[in-house]
């Protein structure tokens, strides 16, 4: 009985994790230098940072507004959920978890940016 206990106690660990890390259905994914590209353009277009005041501080990119991750649920009123709103962080962790936030709020178009500001050379 304990075997099987442990059996699904780790089945359920890994479901938890695989969620968490597992890109959202509908959002797409794209590299700086795909970035790059759509910074050219931004009409129609909103950019988040959802790192810390001080990381934001410390490096950002110009056209990108901060709204920290913790913040964002309470911020969502800000934002326009017609926009293609894209999302970055430090590395991609926190940027994939706030897509996740806003396509369960109704954002019809969400982009996470792969790496975050740890791949970005711009």
């Amino acid at each position: 009985m304990g075997t099987w206990i442990n059996v699904v106690l780790i089945i359920l660990l890994i479901y938890f994790v695989a969620t968490k890390m597992l890109p959202t259905k509908g959002v797409e994914h794209i590299t700086p230098d795909e970035l790059k590209e759509k910074l050219k353009q931004t009409k129609d277009r909103q950019f988040i940072d959802v790192r810390t005041p001080a990381e934001y501080r410390a490096r950002n990119i110009r056209q990108f507004k901060n709204i920290p991750l913790h913040q964002l649920a309470d911020k969502l009123h800000e934002l326009d959920r017609e926009k293609e709103t894209i999302v970055i962080c430090q590395s991609g962790m926190r940027s994939n978890q706030a897509t996740k936030i806003l396509a369960k709020n109704g954002f019809k178009r969400v982009v996470n940016v792969r790496g975050g500001m740890n791949a970005w050379n711009g």
